[in-house]
């Protein structure tokens, strides 16, 4: 899904709920940003914005925007795309209604709630002594390396996940397994859960699939990494802050 914001010479803004009364009409409350209420509202492909706007990807407003404005449109963007996905009931097929006082929507037939979904996914960087191991992913842009992510399983632990992704991507053993730090990620529906994990054990072997290629980095011979705004990137920066000392200011 895209975000709607409005372009001028000095960038780009969130619009105002004023200027488009038809979208405010359904509109979910986000929180106050800087004494102002912000609100979601989604809209539908057939929606033709009015000169002076554009439907852009979110991920585009990094840095376009502050920090705190990226957020909410992250999660704009999470809940709008929850609303318009779960109009009707997925049993019966019944139109939905929003429930008053809670993020929900219920069918009215078999009350069932429907409620924004969301994805846990760890990511994990792995260490051996002063390296770290780096993958590249096959949807990465050439020549970008990153850590290992992947999804948890009905029924897995977060650290059972980390295991278990690493040895399915790139063939290793992790030990000493520690929670790191998250990150929201609307634009997946996902919450990334950072770990860092060390060597234990096996050699690399990549599954070809997900992982094209993976090897042992130092801080002095990094390849391309991905940029600050991912939890990916801290992990990177907190390791090699850790070997080489805080950056020079």
């Amino acid at each position: 899904m895209d975000v709607l914001v409005q372009e001028h010479a000095d960038g780009v803004a969130i619009p105002t709920g004023a200027a488009f009364p038809e979208l405010a009409a359904a509109a979910h409350y986000l929180g106050a940003l800087d004494g102002l209420d912000c609100y979601a509202a989604g809209f539908t492909q057939d929606f033709v914005p009015p000169e002076g706007y554009k439907a852009v990807a979110a991920r585009s407003l990094f840095k376009r925007v502050d920090d705190a404005r990226f957020a909410v449109a992250g999660r704009a963007l999470a809940i709008a795309e929850w609303d318009l996905t779960h109009r009707f009931c997925g049993r019966c097929g019944e139109p939905t209604h929003l429930v008053p006082g809670e993020r929900a929507r219920r069918c009215p037939v078999d009350k069932t709630p429907f409620y924004p979904r969301i994805a846990p996914a760890i990511i994990v960087l792995i260490t051996r002594g002063d390296t770290m191991l780096l993958a590249h992913n096959a949807q990465f842009p050439e020549p970008m390396f990153s850590t290992l992510a992947g999804f948890t399983e009905p029924g897995e632990s977060l650290e059972e996940c980390v295991a278990r992704e690493v040895k399915e991507e790139v063939g290793i053993d992790v030990k000493n397994i520690r929670y790191f730090g998250s990150q929201p990620w609307p634009f997946g529906r996902s919450l990334m859960v950072g770990f860092t994990a060390e060597y234990a054990g096996g050699d690399i072997t990549v599954d070809q699939k997900e992982i094209s290629e993976a090897h042992w980095f130092s801080p002095d011979n990094l390849p391309r990494i991905p940029p600050k705004l991912s939890i990916a990137r801290q992990l990177i920066d907190a390791f090699v802050e850790r070997v080489k000392g805080p950056a020079a200011p």
